[in-house]
Order: structure tokens, then C-alpha cells, then sequence
């Protein structure tokens, strides 16, 4: 069983594997000692799990079952217990406030045609999951609250911005990475109230 940053993470062949945009993600998590969080689309679970070393509270949410299964056996797998995994389309089965919300947007064209699919295709322009997250993120998001969305350049990321700015969030690139023909980004947008 692969070990990603100190914990044993099953996986599952109809769950995203972590890879680069997981380890960006991971490596440039802005939850804080106490904070309550949410992990949008969580797969394996590794990034609410990491979360979960600081937050108080960690709610991981994914539109594929399977997925949701996998992240609850990893927990406890890991013995981490103030984190929680349901079943949503983005926000649907999501209520509250959070200090941070991370998503690890899925980015090609297309349709979803079997559950690995849904970490990947993001609609017909690849920007439709996206575009939904950022109108409903800043009703998610307590007064100065973080949001974390890891995407492909493929995707574009001035665009992203731009409608971050437009839901009233102060946006920038955080940091990337090139992998093969492209850059993985990852933006940070801070809630201006």
C-alpha cells in the first residue's frame, strides 16, 4: 500500500490516484491550527486527511461513491477521526462555514462516462464543474476564509481568476508545476469579507 506524506492511502481503480496536482495541493495546504475545513471532490481522501493533522474538523465531499467509501476506510485506516465523507455534487449535501475549502478541479472536455471519470471531465468546455464551484464556493466561506483550487493552465487560469474576483474573492497563483505539456496551478482566493 503506498505511503504519501506519512499516511497509507488505499486506492482504488475507479478513484483519481494522487498525483502531481494532489502533491501541490498537499504541499501548500493553508489550513491552520483549529480550522475547520472542506475538501471538495476528495478521491482517496489524502487531502482532507492531511488537513485533518491541523483542523479541528475536515469534511470531505465526492460525487463518486466509491470514492466516498475508499476515503472513510483510509481514515480509519490511519486512526484519523475528526474527519467526515459524504456523498455530494459539489456543495448539494454541504452546509456551514469553513475557514478553508480546497478543490482539485477535474479540467478535460467532456462527459463523465464511468466513476474515474468525474476526478477528470470537467463538461463540454471543461470548465463547467469549475465555474459551478466558484459560484457557489463564497456561501461556503466564514469571513476572511481561504479557497484552494488546484487546475490545469489547459483550463485557463486568468479566466479563473477573473470570476473569482467576480464572486468578490482576492485571487493569485500560489504556485505551479510543469507537468509533460502543461502547468499545474494552484490558486488561493481569500474571502474580502
Amino acid at each position: 500500500m503506498p505511503v504519501y506524506y506519512g499516511l497509507e492511502i488505499k486506492l482504488h481503480p475507479q478513484v483519481y490516484e494522487p498525483a502531481e496536482d494532489t502533491f501541490l495541493l498537499a504541499e501548500n495546504l493553508a489550513v491552520e491550527e483549529g480550522d475547520v475545513a472542506l475538501d471538495v471532490g476528495t478521491g482517496t481522501g489524502l487531502i482532507a486527511l492531511l488537513m485533518a493533522r491541523k483542523a479541528s474538523y475536515v469534511l470531505g465531499v465526492d460525487l463518486n461513491p466509491i470514492a466516498v467509501e475508499l476515503a472513510r476506510e483510509n481514515a480509519l485506516l490511519n486512526g484519523i477521526r475528526n474527519v467526515e465523507f459524504r456523498l455530494s455534487d459539489l456543495f448539494e449535501n454541504v452546509s456551514g462555514k469553513f475557514d478553508v475549502v480546497t478543490f482539485n478541479a477535474p479540467y478535460l472536455p467532456g462527459e463523465p462516462e464511468e466513476p474515474i471519470d468525474l476526478a477528470l471531465v470537467g463538461g463540454k468546455t471543461g470548465r463547467e464543474v469549475l465555474d459551478r464551484f466558484i459560484m457557489g464556493v463564497p456561501d461556503y466561506l466564514k469571513p476572511g476564509g481561504t479557497v484552494q483550487i488546484v487546475q490545469s493552465s489547459i483550463t485557463g487560469v486568468e479566466e479563473t481568476l477573473g470570476r473569482l474576483e467576480k464572486a468578490g474573492l482576492t485571487a493569485k497563483v500560489a504556485a505551479k508545476r510543469h507537468v509533460f505539456f502543461e502547468d499545474i496551478v494552484l490558486i488561493n482566493a481569500q474571502a474580502k469579507w
